[in-house]
Parts: structure tokens; sequence; C-alpha cells
């Protein structure tokens, strides 16, 4: 079992994208080189490979005839609030979901997750919470919508200065790290990674649902 997958498993059972959402663009003044960086305290937020999607089935056997629903997260959008100190960040989603006996009404309950994540592994907070399906007698198809928000501490999402200053300064040809990525540097790159958060979303799976997934 990979280490991706391993950590897919923590997330769908009880549990990359930048944390913050960052630009960098190459500027030349004169005779010298830097690179400015935008970035603010708002985590990117995303679905986890794997977890967008379910399926149930009707019995042990997981073979078409014993299909019962599926359905799939689409539609995913986010907004921020990082006026204060602590940043509010609150994603929306559709639910789109597909049954294959459409005989009377019936109410499907899917449970999904929110987590932050800081430094694309470890977890700082995570939630579950419900989304309801309802089918109409006779109709194959239904649609929900479901909402998740989470804070994340501005200072944990802030570089420290002296980060700033080594990525966006200006270097001059002949400067012994003119050609060098600061990225490349561990401290840098380490300290990028403390201060990269987000916000995933995905489908509350069970082992063996997740591992379907996966494996299809």
């Amino acid at each position: 079992m990979t280490n991706r997958f391993r950590l897919l498993t923590a997330l769908g059972m009880g549990l990359a994208l930048a944390g913050c959402k960052s630009d960098g663009e190459l500027v030349v003044q004169g005779n010298a080189v830097g690179i400015t960086a935008v970035r603010t305290a708002c985590p990117a937020v995303g679905i986890p490979d794997y977890t967008g999607d379910v399926t149930l089935f009707r019995g042990a056997t997981k073979t078409l005839s014993d299909l019962d629903v599926t359905a799939a997260m689409t539609n995913l959008t986010s907004t921020c609030n990082e006026a204060n100190e602590r940043v509010y960040s609150e994603a929306s989603f559709d639910v789109v979901a597909r049954r294959t006996d459409v005989r009377g009404a019936r109410t499907v309950e899917l449970p999904y997750f929110t987590t932050v994540l800081r430094g694309g592994t470890a977890v700082v907070t995570k939630r579950v919470g419900t989304v309801t399906l309802n089918f109409a007698d006779g109709e194959e198809r239904a649609r929900a919508t479901g909402k998740a928000g989470a804070f994340v501490n501005r200072a944990d999402a802030t570089l420290p200065a002296d980060v700033v200053e080594r990525i966006t300064r200006r270097r001059k040809p002949g400067d012994p790290d003119a050609a060098l990525d600061p990225l490349a540097d561990p401290e840098v790159r380490a300290a990028v990674q403390r201060a990269t958060f987000e916000l995933l979303v995905g489908f509350q799976l069970t082992e063996d649902q997740l591992r379907y997934n996966a494996t299809r």
C-alpha cells in the first residue's frame, strides 16, 4: 500500500494543492532579478483523490446487478474571510446521485468529511457532516447541496519575514545564489510547508469503498 493510499484511507475513515493560494512571477529590474510572491492566509480548497464519489451496493458482491446508488461531488466553490486573526474559509458543493431502482420515494444520507491539513500531511481539524438526498417516486436522479467551513490562524499561515525576504530578494548577476531557486533551500522549503494549509472535502468512505474507488 503506497503512502498516498494510506493518507487517503485515513481521510476516508477518520480523519496537493498549495495550502495558501499563491502566485509567483519573475521580476527583472535593471541588473537585478527576483521573485515576487502573492500569498494569502486562505487555505486552498479541494477534494482528495478517490473521495469525490461513492458507490452503494445492495449486497455483499460489487457487481453491476447489485448496484444501488452512485453519487458524486461537483461544483466545489469557496469563500474566505481573512479580515481577522482567525481566517474563516467556507466551501460549498453539490452532490448529484443516481439510483437503479426508481420504485417509491426514498431518502439517502451520505456522510462527508471536512478536514484541514497543514504541510500536506498533518491533520489540524476534522469534522463529519451529512448530506441528504431525496428521490421522488419514479425519479432516477436527485441533487443536494452541502457546506463545510474551517478556521485557520493567520499567524500559522504567514511566512516569517526573513523567509519572505529570502524568496523575494532581487539578485544581481554574479551573486553566489543568483541562479538558485530559493525554494531549493531546505529551511525555506520547510517554512513554506509549515505555512501551507488545505481545506479538504470528500465523502466519508469505508475502507472498502475507498479501495473500490482507487482500484476500479
